[in-house]
């Protein structure tokens, strides 16, 4: 009797020491989304005279949160939880905070308020230097990050390659030989694809949406898209950004998008990839909020499920079968427009792109392979910020065939340096190789989805990836949820498997 007594108080002490724990946790998850908020509103509606107050107001919650996850009284709570026998979704929280902990506890507070700063101020810097198409005026912003975040690389491991601390930052579990590996397997197999494609003498449609558009027509079909694919505009909400993101948690995640005159389908795929990214963050647990068990694991799944809606679904013959009616009504123009023209509009692949956002699903990887090259030798100190121009366009020359003419299409086009986000890019290949593999395992399980696309029929497929990725937070570690959700380690089989038979039909390709 005495030793049950015994085991009920130790296990409500330990009851209540995770309960002081998970009430922590969510503290700071609370100041991030807030800032993740303030972030939003930096992008899309503030005042261009806005900067210095919100580089302050970010600044300031950047130190809460630190503060918080730093504190003394943390570091006691974990120790003590980690003594104690949890159950696997308590056990997971401690591990994330743990692995938070660790990183930022060897980081001096100064530097993660000036890392802040800095990049709060860079984004107006950035957003001039492109309108401007001049580089000199981001330059010393962007030298500044490198030399700020190889600071923070060295604090968090001095042992370790700077440019592998960084990529930890957004993909702690998958490690960086393996996504070298990937890498280089798409750039492999790819380049001989694209070749095939460029001696095709196959003649796709390409013109199916030549015109001009007005945003306001638009921006009602992209409401229109989001109505298909089921967006809970309850928890949501659509606005245009230079760079369309989306943010937020499983009670608002936001969607931006852009427009541009002449380009409606770009419009269309950028609205389903960020509805991608949105359903994903509204298909996690509401219960968990505020703790890891609520948050997406990480950028390489998260990557996936916006690859998985915009190529695998709204690139597909199913989708234009459903969708060009609706685009019809909106744009009379469109309406002697086939399904199999608008497909082979919207799978084209064009071996004169330099934008990595409109670049089809075979050269796209390149664009992440030159990017990656780049910031690598950046963080290495093996190249230096001024000559990034010329050494972005030696590669897009070599890689891509194409060179840039100026410095706003070329590398000032991306907004993640500005956020200092070194590290990030490897994320958007992995993504891609994930959603292949996910939309394969969902079609084992569920059967073929083209008529369920067809029909706009999404629940089947949303009810796979909420049951399988969605729901499960971050309880697992990355290469644990893909094998729970697929039965293998990540791998480009599937997505190489996908592009080759999709492009050797659309191009009558021999060998594929």
């Amino acid at each position: 009797m005495a030793t049950d007594q015994a085991r009920s108080e130790s296990e409500s002490e330990g009851t209540d020491t995770y309960d002081e724990f998970e009430s922590r946790v969510q503290r700071i998850s609370n100041v991030g989304n807030a800032a993740g908020i303030l972030r939003w509103d930096q992008e899309v509606v503030m005042p261009d005279e806005g900067t210095p107050a919100r580089a302050q107001q970010l600044s300031t919650l950047s130190s809460i949160s630190h503060e918080l996850l730093t504190a003394d009284e943390t570091g006691e709570l974990l120790e003590e939880l980690e003594a104690d026998e949890l159950d696997d979704e308590r056990a997971a929280v401690v591990r994330e905070i743990r692995r938070q902990y660790d990183r930022e506890t060897s980081v001096p507070q100064e530097l993660v308020e000036e890392i802040s700063e800095t990049t709060a101020n860079a984004h107006p810097k950035w957003k001039q230097a492109k309108e401007e198409d001049d580089f000199e005026t981001f330059a010393p912003v962007l030298e500044k990050l490198v030399e700020l975040k190889r600071d923070y690389a060295h604090h968090v491991d001095p042992d370790a390659d700077p440019y592998e601390v960084l990529f930890a930052e957004y993909e702690p579990y998958i490690d960086l030989e393996t996504a070298e590996r990937v890498l280089e397997n798409l750039r492999d197999e790819l380049v001989p694809l694209i070749e095939a494609v460029d001696g095709s003498d196959a003649e796709l449609t390409t013109d199916a949406f030549a015109g001009e558009f007005d945003d306001d027509d638009q921006e009602a079909l992209a409401r229109d898209v989001l109505d298909s694919l089921g967006y809970d505009w309850d928890r949501g909400r659509l606005d245009t950004a230079p760079h369309p993101f989306s943010s937020g948690t499983q009670f608002d995640a936001r969607v931006t998008t852009r427009f541009e005159e002449d380009d409606l389908l770009g419009s269309i795929t950028s609205t389903i990839h960020e509805f991608g990214h949105a359903n994903y963050t509204l298909g996690l647990p509401d219960e968990g909020y505020g703790t890891p068990l609520g948050e997406a694991r990480d950028l390489s799944v998260h990557e996936s499920q916006s690859r998985l809606w915009e190529n695998h679904v709204g690139r597909s013959r199913p989708f234009w079968e459903h969708f060009l009616p609706i685009a019809a009504e909106r744009f009379p123009e469109l309406e002697d427009v086939t399904p199999e023209e608008a497909y082979e509009a919207a799978n084209q692949v064009y071996d004169d792109n330099l934008i990595r956002v409109e670049a089809d699903e075979l050269t796209y990887h390149l664009h992440i392979v030159i990017r990656f090259e780049i910031e690598r030798d950046l963080i290495s100190g093996d190249l230096e910020v001024e000559d990034v121009p010329e050494v972005w366009n030696d590669k897009y020359e070599e890689y891509l065939g194409v060179r840039p003419e100026t410095d706003a299409e070329g590398c000032l086009q991306d907004i993640h340096w500005s956020h200092g986000s070194f590290g990030y890019f490897p994320t958007y290949s992995l993504g891609s190789v994930l959603a292949a593999q996910l939309y394969a395992a969902a079609e084992d399980e569920l059967g073929d989805l083209d008529d369920d696309v067809r029909e706009a029929d999404f629940d089947a497929l949303n009810g796979w990836l909420r049951e399988n990725v969605h729901r499960h937070g971050k309880q697992y570690e990355t290469q644990d949820l893909i094998r729970r959700a697929t039965g293998e380690e990540l791998t480009a089989d599937h997505f190489l498997e996908y592009v080759e038979e999709k492009y050797g039909e659309l191009y009558d390709l021999e060998g594929y």
